[in-house]
C-alpha cells in the first residue's frame, strides 16, 4: 500500500516571472521548473506570472495551498526588480491569505536573483553564447498594414507607487487573463486595457479607471474586477460599491463586503 506524504512534509518551490503572451515563454518556464525539480526532488515545483499569463501567481499559490503544502519558497525570476517588489508581494499574499479560510503554508521569498554569487558565471556563459543579428530591412513587414480596432471601452490600471505597493501588478494580471478568457476585445462594446502612470487618488489604492464614463474605482481586488467586468464593461452599469465620484473633497477608502456578480449577495 502506498503511503501518502503527510501535509507537514510537503514543500514547494514557486518560480515567478512577469508576463507570457505566447507559447515560448511558457515553455521556457516549464523547462526552468524541470531543471529546478531535478535539483529539488523533495519539492513540488511550479511556475506562475505576476502581470499576465496563466497560471497567475494567485491561482498557482492557491493550488499549492489546496495541495496541503507546509512551506512554499517563492523565487522571483525578475530583472530588474523594483524596490517595492517584496512590499507589494507581501501585501497581496497577505490579502489572499485573509480571504482564504484554509490552513496556509509558511511563505518565504528568495533574495533578488541579481544578488546570487553565480550571476557573474551566468553572464559570462550568456556573453559567450551570443549570436549575430540579421539587420537587413524586412520589406514584407513594411508593406503590411494594420487594422484599427473599434473598441469603445478602455480600462486604465494605475501603476503609481501606492497602487503598485497595494498589488496593482497582480490585479493587472487578473484583468488581462480575464480579458483573454472572456474575449473582451470583441465582446459587448469591446474593451482594451492599459497600464497608466498615477491616476491621482493614491489613498484609494489600488485604482483603475473605466472609459468612456471615466469612472474611478478604488480598493480594487480580483473579486471587484470580476464585478466591474460583468456589471460595467458588459452590462453598462457602474459598480457603486467600488466607484468614487469626483466631489472636490478628499475621500477615504470604503471597506466593502465583496459580493457575487451573479447574485449580488
Amino acid at each position: 500500500m502506498t503511503t501518502q506524504t503527510e501535509p507537514d512534509e510537503r514543500r514547494a518551490v514557486l518560480l515567478i516571472a512577469k508576463s507570457a503572451f505566447a507559447a515560448a515563454p511558457h515553455a521556457d518556464m516549464a523547462r526552468i521548473a524541470g531543471v529546478t525539480a531535478e535539483h529539488r526532488p523533495d519539492a513540488v515545483v511550479r511556475y506562475a506570472f505576476t502581470e499576465q499569463g496563466t497560471p497567475s501567481l494567485k491561482d498557482a499559490l492557491l493550488a499549492l495551498v489546496g495541495e496541503g503544502c507546509s512551506h512554499v519558497s517563492i523565487v522571483p525570476l525578475v530583472l530588474p526588480m523594483e524596490p517595492g517588489f517584496q512590499t507589494w508581494l507581501q501585501k497581496v499574499i497577505r490579502r489572499w491569505r485573509n480571504e482564504d479560510h484554509r490552513p496556509w503554508p509558511e511563505i518565504a521569498v528568495t533574495r533578488h536573483i541579481a544578488a546570487s554569487p553565480v550571476m557573474a558565471a551566468l553572464l559570462e556563459d550568456l556573453v559567450a553564447s551570443a549570436t549575430s543579428l540579421d539587420l537587413a530591412v524586412d520589406q514584407k513587414s513594411l508593406a503590411e498594414g494594420s487594422l484599427v480596432p473599434d473598441q469603445k471601452r478602455r480600462v486604465l490600471v494605475c501603476q503609481g507607487g501606492p497602487c503598485n505597493a497595494a498589488g496593482a501588478d497582480a490585479l493587472w494580471c487578473h484583468l488581462r487573463n480575464e480579458q483573454q478568457r472572456l474575449k473582451l476585445r470583441t465582446t459587448g462594446d469591446g474593451t482594451m486595457t492599459a497600464k497608466s502612470t498615477c491616476l491621482g487618488p493614491c489613498n484609494l489604492a489600488p485604482v483603475l479607471q473605466v472609459f468612456p464614463e471615466g469612472t474611478y474605482y478604488g480598493g480594487v481586488t480580483e473579486a471587484a474586477i470580476d464585478r466591474i467586468i460583468t456589471e460595467h464593461l458588459l452590462g453598462g452599469r457602474v459598480v457603486q460599491d467600488f466607484a468614487y465620484e469626483p466631489t472636490g473633497r478628499k475621500q477615504r477608502l470604503r471597506i466593502v463586503a465583496e459580493q457575487s456578480p451573479s447574485t449580488g449577495e
